[in-house]
């Protein structure tokens, strides 16, 4: 199994391959912009996968996509701009996207808008291990697609609202990477950032032999996030055996 340098650059290639496939991909109205933050926030990806990403975590932790506010700015699944800066300590330049939405500017790390759901996420992370370091000790976070896709308004649309015609190649290619990914870490158990995520892991890794979980997804779109999310994550996550 690759030691630490080499799997970090291990996984560096398979998000670099992941990048390149799906930047061949087309997709149409009423989705007019597609930002991949793997390619213009790579330098931030390579020094997370640098800093924490580790072989035989207890979890992978796995998302949908990126939110505008969070991994669109930084690269970084669920990258709240003040807990990627801050606590995760991550200072990597950010590009732009090859064709920017007016409404949708990228400015990285200067980002003043907080993406809500990487800052429940993370903020329990921090409120129950401290530092980034211990909690990446113990997992891995990762998105399952990682693209974003937005309306000529600037509204978000998420990847289970494509087309069949446009989710097909796309989820062909993120079934893939998601394999060799986790391939690479050997998690313990995948857990599923909200039921999408889920499915997504049973239906790519369901004959591993992995255990796969879920916890409720921090969004603010959610009435039941929105009741005490870190509450109700404490409990799944214990009842997952992540934590005690």
């Amino acid at each position: 199994m690759p030691k630490t340098k080499t799997l970090h650059r291990a996984l560096l290639s398979a998000i670099d391959e992941l990048s390149i496939q799906v930047d061949e991909l087309a997709f149409d109205e009423p989705t007019t912009h597609v930002y991949n933050p793997l390619r213009y926030a790579r330098a931030p990806v390579a020094q997370y996968l640098k800093m924490f990403a580790t072989r035989g975590p207890k979890a992978l932790w796995l998302g949908m996509n990126p939110g505008p506010w969070g991994m669109a700015q930084t690269g970084i699944p669920f990258g709240e701009i003040g807990m990627v800066r801050d606590w995760m300590g991550i200072d990597a330049p950010v590009e732009q996207p090859r064709d920017p939405h007016p409404k949708r500017p990228i400015t990285g790390l200067d980002c003043e808008r907080s993406e809500v759901s990487g800052r429940r996420l993370y903020g329990w992370a921090e409120a129950h291990f401290g530092t980034a370091k211990g909690f990446f000790a113990e997992a891995f976070v990762w998105n399952y697609c990682p693209l974003v896709f937005m309306e000529a308004s600037g509204k978000n649309r998420t990847p289970d609202k494509l087309s069949a015609a446009e989710r097909e190649p796309l989820f062909a290619a993120c079934d893939e990477s998601l394999r060799a990914v986790t391939k690479l870490i050997e998690p313990k158990m995948i857990i599923g950032v909200g039921k999408f995520a889920e499915a997504c892991a049973k239906r790519v890794l369901g004959d591993q032999g992995i255990p796969i979980g879920t916890v409720l997804h921090p969004s603010p779109a959610s009435p039941m996030a929105n009741r005490g999310w870190a509450e109700q994550a404490e409990r799944q996550l214990s009842e997952l055996g992540f934590i005690e």
